[in-house]
């Protein structure tokens, strides 16, 4: 048990779940760290498309501010910055080399990031393209905090020349995420945003299945979906899904599926935190392949992974009832015992706990 630590995190969304995966990663950890008394404030940019749809406008487990500019930020939140034992920035925030430079001019006891986005964004670096995060900028943080585990550590201290590169994986809420025990409404289905890269496989995985398996029932949950596509008759859309309902949504499926973005697939080693909600839910996961996959959830034992539509329909019609609820039991004890926000918020803390803090009157004098 590390001493309570006062903890500032800059993220894209805490408020609002609407068409990002990272208020649902944040909410899980910091409810952990909560739970062993550290202190958070968690600030996020006042912005209209999550404004508009906040599902959590007042955690009970954090503060939560906003800020409408970087000037106001500095000026409403300078001191507690300031004064923080750690300051994690995150992936995707708006002006978020802008942010990195005006905290790193604070001299602050420790700066870190936390990337929920690491294939993409070594992906996006490599082309030069610095959205939310600058080439130059790496090297100032004092932890580099990674959705991607494995190889991609090596990769960020050696070629990125980052301090310390540490994998923090997604995680799930342990009190919110468990099978509601509500009878199955479908035979297969997906949660996740609309993504051009990740289409393919949805469309491979799953709506060919279902144009094969006409008595079946398929859903598919998020938004941002373009209205071209040809949904089979069989295949329900939920074009928005609160947190609160994914418990209930996985409870109702026999198998869902793990669909991965490309870069992540790539990297390896990237769960997803949907992956992480369905095992806790005992709900058999149907997932493509990627490198770390098999290390996470074994292929047969915990996961099952499929690479073309007939690996899917073979699941949906062919596997016995006892091996599908055994590979769902499995995932859960793994998923349980080591990915839940309150075991992630642990190796968080304990990560900060070993960085040295700027000594105060370096941080003065600079």
């Amino acid at each position: 048990m590390t001493r309570p630590l006062d903890i500032v995190f800059l993220g894209l969304s805490l408020s609002s779940s609407w068409g990002n995966g990272h208020a649902t990663t944040y909410r899980a950890l910091i409810k952990g760290l909560r739970e062993n008394a550290h202190r958070i404030l968690f600030l996020e940019r006042d912005v209209p498309w999550y404004a508009d749809h906040r599902d959590l406008a007042s955690p009970d487990f954090c503060e939560l501010g906003y800020y409408s500019d970087l000037s106001a930020l500095i000026e409403l939140y300078g001191e507690r910055l300031r004064t923080a034992d750690a300051v994690i920035a995150g992936s995707y925030v708006p002006d978020g080399v802008a942010l990195i430079d005006r905290l790193a001019a604070l001299n602050l006891k420790r700066l870190c990031f936390y990337d929920i986005d690491t294939p993409v964004t070594l992906a996006k670096l490599d082309r030069g393209d610095e959205e939310y995060l600058a080439l130059r900028q790496i090297p100032l943080f004092d932890a580099y905090f990674s959705f991607s585990g494995g190889e991609v550590l090596a990769r960020l201290e050696q070629n990125y020349r980052a301090q310390s590169a540490v994998a923090l994986y997604c995680s799930v809420d342990q009190e919110r995420y468990g099978n509601t025990g509500e009878a199955p409404a479908w035979d297969l289905g997906y949660l996740g945003t609309y993504s051009p890269d990740r289409q393919p496989t949805l469309e491979r995985l799953l709506l060919e299945p279902a144009r094969r398996l006409p008595a079946m029932r398929f859903v598919v949950a998020g938004p941002q979906y373009p209205a071209e596509i040809d949904w089979p008759a069989n295949v329900e859309r939920i074009k928005h899904l609160a947190p609160a309902d994914h418990a209930s949504f996985y409870s109702r499926q026999r198998f869902t599926l793990n669909v991965t973005r490309s870069d992540m697939i790539a990297a390896g080693w990237s769960p997803s935190v949907r992956l992480f909600e369905a095992a806790a839910c005992g709900t058999p996961i149907i997932s493509d392949f990627w490198r770390g996959l098999d290390e996470l959830l074994p292929d047969g034992e915990a996961s099952l992974i499929a690479r073309a539509p007939e690996d899917v329909v073979a699941l949906l019609t062919d596997l016995p009832d006892s091996d599908r609820l055994a590979v769902a039991a499995a995932a859960r004890k793994l998923v349980m015992s080591g990915h839940t926000g309150a075991a992630r918020a642990g190796e968080l803390a304990r990560a900060l706990s070993q960085l040295p803090a700027k000594p105060a009157l370096d941080r003065i004098s600079a």
